[in-house]
């Protein structure tokens, strides 16, 4: 199996890994984000246009398998686990989330965010979040911070999550890992 960065339909976003990267590390750092001791579980991508999203899918289907296609608030998501990961500052990631385009449309096609995973109860969820975040990077202009809870079809845990972003990355946590939630559809 082929490295996802040797693969055509995925050069666009070989190329953007860098940007991704160092606008990861600034939003962390005005957040007051310390990353080293934290799990992430995956990183994620962002399109507008259908025939992107079908490209990139063409692109792992290549480099990895496909671990979960779902429908989560009305449009597909596939995630892939790659045989060679993505690495961005100290993790190294094996599963990458490929969402469809929604109802919004984002200024930028690429790396959009990364998953961390703060287990415990679900309901504390955003407490625990919140802790790791000064409250002067969450009071600075231009960042926006978002509770939700997106449900798969067939998704059987409570996966809410708290996604704190600057407009052009997001950081988001969860209590479950991806692999857990998949787990929970069967």
């Amino acid at each position: 199996m082929a490295n996802w960065q040797s693969i055509d339909e995925l050069q666009d976003i070989r190329t953007d890994l860098p940007r991704f990267t160092r606008d990861f590390h600034a939003l962390t750092q005005r957040l007051g984000l310390e990353i080293a001791p934290l799990a992430a579980d995956h990183i994620s991508l962002r399109c507008h246009q259908n025939a992107t999203a079908e490209r990139w899918r063409r692109g792992f289907e290549q480099c990895g398998e496909l671990l979960s296609e779902n429908i989560i608030n009305g449009r597909p998501i596939c995630l892939f686990k790659l045989h060679e990961p993505v690495c961005v500052a100290h993790w190294q990631f094996e599963v990458v989330e490929l969402p469809w385009p929604g109802e919004k449309r984002y200024p930028h096609e690429g790396w959009e965010h990364i998953e961390i995973v703060l287990p415990g109860d679900p309901d504390g969820l955003n407490a625990r979040a919140l802790a790791l975040l000064s409250d002067e990077g969450l009071s600075q202009p231009g960042i926006f911070v978002k509770c939700s809870s997106p449900k798969g079809e067939r998704e059987r845990l409570p996966n809410p999550t708290l996604a704190v972003t600057d407009g052009s990355v997001t950081v988001k946590f969860h209590p479950w890992t991806i692999e857990q939630i998949v787990a929970s559809e069967a």
